[in-house]
């Protein structure tokens, strides 16, 4: 079950894939057992191959690659596993960070888990929990919500799932999508929600700015984005209990009252939520039901 690679040092078992943490900025975080894996597996899938050249060839490693990334990963997927299948080893890594975190290696690990291929984690830096860690803001209960959709509809779905989160929500962005993404969570969470951005992280340059979403929006007005940002977003403030006497049909009606005087159905839901105790958000997905034809 297992193969010996006498110059490294590293025993991997045949027929297994190796996700490995690669470092997001410093090389000096790459794990030793990290190297080990991958100057012992047969091959390396790679999200880009000429990155991943680099770093092996700091580390004076020699592997062949495979490249296996968004636009790619229903032709070579199939053929990684294949190899598996075939007794080979194979480590997967992304540009930066742990494969499967906002990465196509999520559709390959669950390819194996499905054929019942042994998969593996060698664990190294993630960008999403450096950030949280570094922000100030809450760390006991978070959520990841990775890169928000450049589809303006699933981008709005997106924040409207969220429009009410009340853990800490760490989310990835680019550089030229930034101004949009701190537009948006200021239209969504309101200007004075408290709110991080981690830039160059582990690198020279690393920055971590603690802030408001309206001031950060205001300054990326004004300057332009460079590097890669993780933004960790405060949670909201946990809704009110609703007041006792108010059932959910009863607020909702309340909010039909004040959109019938003329109110906006978001003017109308906000009254109708601060009146009975219940959220915002329910009593205005409530009143568009009932608006609807």
């Amino acid at each position: 079950m297992e193969r010996k690679d006498r110059e490294e040092g590293a025993c991997l078992e045949r027929g297994a894939l190796y996700v490995v943490g690669t470092p997001i900025g410093n090389l000096g975080d790459f794990s030793p057992r990290a190297r080990e894996t991958l100057a012992a597996a047969d091959f390396i899938a790679a999200e880009d191959t000429r990155v991943t050249l680099r770093l092996l060839t700091h580390f004076g490693i020699k592997k062949p690659l495979l490249s296996y990334f968004e636009h790619n990963k229903l032709e070579h997927g199939p053929l990684i596993v294949a190899r598996l299948q075939a007794g080979e080893t194979c480590a997967l890594v992304s540009d930066a960070g742990m494969p499967a975190i906002s990465d196509p290696g999520e559709t390959l690990v669950a390819a194996c888990a499905q054929a019942g291929i042994p998969v593996y984690v060698v664990p190294g830096p993630t960008a999403a929990l450096s950030a949280l860690v570094l922000s100030g803001l809450p760390t006991g209960r978070f959520t990841f919500e990775g890169f928000l959709s450049v589809n303006k509809r699933g981008r709005k779905e997106h924040l409207e799932a969220v429009r009410g989160e009340t853990r800490t929500m760490i989310f990835y962005e680019a550089p030229h999508k930034l101004r949009k993404t701190l537009s948006d969570f200021s239209k969504v969470f309101g200007p004075d929600r408290k709110i991080a951005l981690c830039r160059e992280l582990t690198k020279l340059h690393e920055e971590v700015w603690r802030t408001t979403v309206g001031e950060a929006a205001a300054h990326y007005r004004e300057q332009e984005p460079r590097g890669e940002f993780v933004l960790v977003v405060a949670g909201g403030e946990a809704p009110a209990a609703p007041q006792q006497g108010y059932t959910l049909e009863e607020a909702a009606a309340l909010a039909r009252e004040l959109a019938a005087a003329g109110l906006s159905s978001s003017e109308a839901a906000r009254q109708a939520a601060q009146e009975t105790g219940y959220r915002k958000s329910q009593l205005y997905t409530a009143l568009l039901e009932s608006q609807s034809p």
